[in-house]
């Protein structure tokens, strides 16, 4: 009971984004949908990794998904977005197909 009390004293106190594991959102369900609905973000991690997110629904109108896990820190955005991406083209022989010609460069 005391992690409960003061997990929800840090939630009233701050308004970054929390990890919670799977048992313990399933123990306290209604707690974290209340706190999602007053404008926090809750990310649920299984084994360790964040695996979903609980937010209220008008925040996710204006941002993705992504752009929520990069202000929370999470994720690191890209480096280079003005990269661009690299192409190459082949051509290949008459009567012959991409998967047999993937297969000769592979050696199989």
């Amino acid at each position: 009971m005391y992690t409960f009390l003061a997990w929800g004293l840090s939630m009233a106190l701050s308004s970054t984004a929390q990890n919670v594991g799977t048992r313990d959102l399933r123990a306290n369900l209604a707690h974290y949908l209340r706190a999602a609905s007053n404008g926090h973000t809750i990310f649920v991690t299984l084994d360790g990794l964040p695996v979903a997110q609980l937010s209220p629904i008008t925040q996710l109108a204006g941002e993705t998904s992504l752009e929520a896990l990069i202000a929370s820190g999470l994720v690191l955005a890209p480096s280079n977005e003005d990269r661009e991406m690299s192409t190459a083209k082949f051509e290949l022989p008459a009567g012959l197909s991409s998967d047999r010609a993937l297969r000769e460069i592979r050696g199989r």
